[in-house]
This record gives C-alpha cells, structure tokens and sequence, in this order.
C-alpha cells in the first residue's frame, strides 16, 4: 500500500506520472461486456465494420484506468478515499488492443473549504497517453482531500 497522501502534501505545479498498463483485447471485451456493450467494444469482427475500422476500448474503461493509475501508480492515494467532486473528460482518440496506456499530470489548484477546515479541493489535469505519446484522454478533476490532523492549526 503506497503512503496516504493529506491536502497538506499538496503544491499547485506538483507533476505526477505512472507507470504503463497494456491495454489487451481480452480485458477491453471484458470490461465492456459488463458496462458498455455496443458491438465496437465486444466484437472484433463486426468492429472492422464500424467507423473506428477495429475493436476499441471503451472510454469509461480509459476513465477507470485512469483513477487506477492515479491511485497505484502516482501515489496519489488520498486519506479518507478518492472522492470526486467535478469532472470534465475528453476522449481523444481510441485506445486498441495491445495500446500501453500511462498518465502524466499537475496540480492546478488547491483551496480549503471555509465550512469545513479539515478538508479542501484538489483540482488537477491529466492526460492518458498511448504508447506512441498520443493523447487517448484528458480529464481536468476535482477531489476531495482530508488535512492532515496533526498539521491542522
């Protein structure tokens, strides 16, 4: 389990970066199969007939996975849990079978509630890149991060 991250740990400017996932056939299918059924998700071969000219990823996938990796893979477990407040996602391009997905990100701003000092709001951009560096998503969040108790005056 990696370090609990408190908003006092946080500076606006903070980069983070993951390591890569490798996106397979097997588990894009899978994934869309429970949560995102239509035919360019769960069919490679009637995926060739659609306007994508292949099987592709979900983007609620690409969203999970992107949490996953700000979790795991920058550190960025927060106290108390994730919790998203706003949200604005953009899907870019399609992510394929067998694309190696990672993300890179800053810190954009940080504000601590007036009714409620023992938290504050995070809000950063990250984008997930394909292996070729290509933008597959992007996503400007803000969560909800706990103070640290001992740091709190």
């Amino acid at each position: 389990m990696s370090k609990l991250v408190y908003f006092d740990d946080l500076v606006v400017g903070q980069r983070f970066e993951s390591s890569s996932v490798e996106m397979t056939e097997e588990s894009l299918i899978r994934f869309s199969r429970e949560n995102d059924p239509q035919f360019f998700h769960v069919d490679p071969e009637a995926a060739k007939e659609s306007m994508f000219g292949g099987l592709i990823g979900s983007g609620w996938q690409t969203g999970a996975l992107t949490l996953r990796l700000l979790l795991e893979g920058c550190g960025l477990s927060f106290a108390g849990g994730v919790v998203g407040m706003d949200a604005h996602i953009s899907w870019k391009r399609p992510v394929r079978p067998g694309d190696c997905l990672h993300i890179e990100g800053e810190i954009t701003k940080l504000r601590t509630s007036r009714s409620q000092p023992d938290r504050g709001f995070v809000t950063f951009r990250a984008t997930t890149l394909n292996g070729d560096e290509e933008a597959v998503q992007t996503i400007e969040a803000t969560m909800l991060a706990f103070r640290d108790p001992a740091r709190r005056g």
